[in-house]
């Protein structure tokens, strides 16, 4: 929407050259002209509302999403949306709508997922800020392969309306509206107008003593065989952390192993696919697919992928296939979502 920004950019100069002095300007809007961008999957009046599925390529957002409405009254001009991955559920943004986006650092890399379009504007400087959602990684992956800065904020906290998809039942706890920005110090200032009201249940006004707060240091998930070996760089960069807060700060840094983040992935899927407390079934990932219309068959969509037929992406399929395979084994998944609460006990 680049002809509306101008337009938009043009009255902020306007306000500015002739409106009051610049304390009350910022205080009323505190993201004045600031140029953000939206994942594709949030409602940006105007702008396409696919979330990467192609039954949804002429949808077109008639409503701002709460977050983005509140960007815009605080002064922010949309630029446009960008892409993510089919329903934002994998940690890649590549979709048969708009194809795959590369990163910006080096074309032959991804970009993460699912809010992986974002990360490659802010790192490209298309924009300054992001707005991006996280139900599994979906902020942080793409934060951190395009290096730039994200945050899923605690649960409740940004409203998730005007997404879809949007969650339902148990998935309620998981997904978090969230900035994403270029600098790390614009990320509080851009909660605080995405929280909106909800702000309140942070304390950001209390200052931290960074010496009184506990450090715990852990190299690796134990070996799982979803998850690839950390790298030595990274390794190295997180030794380095820990001998600065040592050194420099005098905190003692406690090196943990946390045996069940072994089965992590695992233990996410069982629970996405959980049922809620009051009993609610979670919403079915091939209902998604179908949006409103027939749900799709994913062992039938692999053998259409196969011959160049389906119109979904080989990841959504797999997952497809994978929440099948979950509910089929009920006694296995009740021991992985037993093994969560536990985790979370553990980590708590």
């Amino acid at each position: 929407r680049f002809e509306e920004a101008l337009q938009e950019a043009q009255q902020v100069d306007k306000l500015l050259s002739e409106g009051p002095g610049d304390d009350c300007l910022e205080e009323k809007f505190p993201l004045l002209g600031v140029p953000i961008t939206v994942k594709e999957a949030f409602s940006l009046y105007g702008m396409p509302n696919t979330s990467g599925l192609v039954n949804r390529r002429n949808v077109i957002a008639t409503s701002d999403a709460t977050v983005v409405s509140r960007l815009k009254q605080a002064g922010a001009i949309p630029l446009g949306v960008t892409n993510c991955s089919e329903l934002c559920m994998w940690y890649e943004s590549s979709n048969r709508v708009y194809g795959r986006t590369n990163n910006p650092y080096d074309l032959q890399r991804i970009v993460g997922g699912s809010s992986g379009g974002e990360g490659s504007v802010l790192a490209a400087a298309c924009s300054v800020v992001g707005v991006g959602s996280d139900i599994g990684g979906s902020i942080r992956m793409p934060a951190f392969f395009n290096g730039v800065f994200g945050h899923k904020p605690t649960t409740g906290v940004v409203p998730n309306d005007g997404q879809f998809p949007n969650a339902l039942g148990v998935r309620t706890s998981y997904l978090c509206t969230g900035p994403m920005c270029r600098y790390a110090e614009d990320l509080e200032p851009v909660l605080r107008v995405m929280a909106g009201p909800g702000v309140s249940k942070l304390k950001l006004d209390e200052k931290v003593s960074l010496e009184k707060i506990k450090f715990h240091c852990m190299d690796h998930d134990g070996g799982s065989i979803f998850v690839s070996p950390v790298d030595k760089e990274i390794l190295q960069a997180q030794k380095k952390v820990v001998e600065h807060l040592e050194s420099d700060l005098g905190v003692q840094v406690q090196r943990v192993a946390i045996h069940k983040m072994k089965y992590s992935f695992q233990i996410w899927s069982a629970m996405m696919s959980s049922k809620d407390s009051e009993g609610q079934e979670a919403q079915r990932f091939t209902d998604l697919l179908g949006d409103h219309g027939k749900p799709v068959w994913p062992l039938w969509e692999l053998m259409k992928w196969l011959v160049g037929m389906s119109s979904h992406t080989l990841p959504a399929i797999a997952l497809g296939l994978t929440e099948k395979l979950v509910n089929l084994n009920l006694s296995g998944k009740a021991k992985l979502v037993s093994m969560g609460k536990s985790l979370q006990e553990e980590m708590e």
